[in-house]
């Protein structure tokens, strides 16, 4: 269980706060206007790559990427609603935004399957 909340709470919420800080810088430049959306660019292969370094070493099944997925997506839902929407009264909820819940529930879920499929090896077919 403890393991658990490390790779939810513990690393949903710092992948969160990577891309959270970002944006404040992001705020500041001339891309504002579209930060969402260079944060995804950037952050995602980030993402997808701290996950699969994160998970690498454990064979876990696809159920618990999944429960990932889900914790990382409700913890980000929850912080921006706190830090972004209440804190700064911003209207926030555009497509970008929406595409971000969906890569932060996929990313794990992705990661989970590739690490699954490389576990199990080449799949041999006979001709």
């Amino acid at each position: 269980m403890k393991q658990w909340i490390k790779d939810t709470a513990g690393l949903g919420t710092g992948l969160w706060l990577i891309g959270y800080l970002a944006s404040l810088l992001l705020f500041f430049s001339p891309f504002a206007g579209i930060m969402g959306w260079v944060i995804l660019i950037v952050c995602t292969p980030v993402t997808i790559a701290v996950a699969w370094w994160w998970f690498r070493a454990r064979d876990l099944p696809l159920a618990y990427y999944a429960g990932i997925g889900a914790a990382w997506t409700v913890i980000a839902v929850v912080l921006d609603y706190l830090f972004i929407v209440l804190l700064f009264r911003a209207t926030y909820y555009g497509p970008d935004v929406f595409v971000y819940y969906a890569a932060t529930f996929l990313i794990p879920v992705g990661v989970g399957l590739d690490l699954i499929r490389a576990r199990k090896g080449p799949v041999v077919t006979r001709g």
